[in-house]
């Protein structure tokens, strides 16, 4: 080869390998770039995994919270409705008890609510219905609550005995006619009270 031919083939091979190497770090360049671009990508990908996770963590953290407090707050209140249960339970178990004794608060409690009745039945013919072992408990009282019935309404008021009845204590008092009646029977006045004395029982065994 002559030295001129080996000039022309030195001068293309070097021409070669500059276009080879800017070649080659181009390409080296845009791996470099989309290497970097794939990591950022995986990375903000990766942190957008992370903050929906952490989001759906928080959002059920919550929900756990949420059912653990409204758990807490419904046994909260049933135990306090049991309590209350237990305390109307314990007065009825009371009030029986006094009902089946001898004592005096009972006897003046009975005429109390025979009078409430016959008054609130506006006096008149009136038929008293009591357990049998009340009856010689109010028999002896009968005029003198005729007396204040009589009064209280204006009206002349005559109490006979009815047939006994199944009851805790406390009376059943009709006009002679039937049509009308007052229950005053230990177990209806709890009832009709028992809404309102609830109030007051909460709070007083809850202060």
């Amino acid at each position: 080869m002559s030295a001129g031919t080996e000039k022309i083939v030195s001068s293309i091979i070097s021409d070669a390998q500059i276009k080879a190497e800017s070649i080659l770090a181009e390409v080296e360049k845009e791996k470099e770039s989309i290497l970097s671009e794939g990591e950022a990508q995986a990375v903000a990908e990766k942190e957008k995994i992370l903050e929906n996770a952490e989001k759906q963590a928080n959002m059920r953290y919550q929900q756990i919270i949420s059912e653990a407090k409204m758990n807490s707050r419904r046994m909260e209140l049933e135990a306090r409705e049991e309590i209350i249960e237990e305390a109307f339970q314990k007065a009825e178990e009371k009030l029986k008890e006094i009902a089946s004794s001898d004592a005096s608060e009972y006897k003046t409690s009975l005429e109390k609510v025979i009078t409430e009745a016959g008054v609130e039945i506006g006096g008149g013919d009136l038929v008293i219905f009591v357990k049998e072992s009340d009856i010689t408990k109010i028999k002896g009282s009968l005029p003198s609550i005729e007396n204040s019935i009589s009064g209280k309404t204006n009206t002349p008021t005559k109490l006979e005995i009815g047939e006994n009845i199944n009851t805790i204590g406390g009376v059943i008092v009709k006009t002679k006619n039937g049509e009308i009646e007052v229950n005053n029977t230990i177990e209806a006045r709890m009832l009709r009270f028992k809404k309102s004395l609830r109030s007051e029982v909460a709070r007083i065994l809850f202060k």
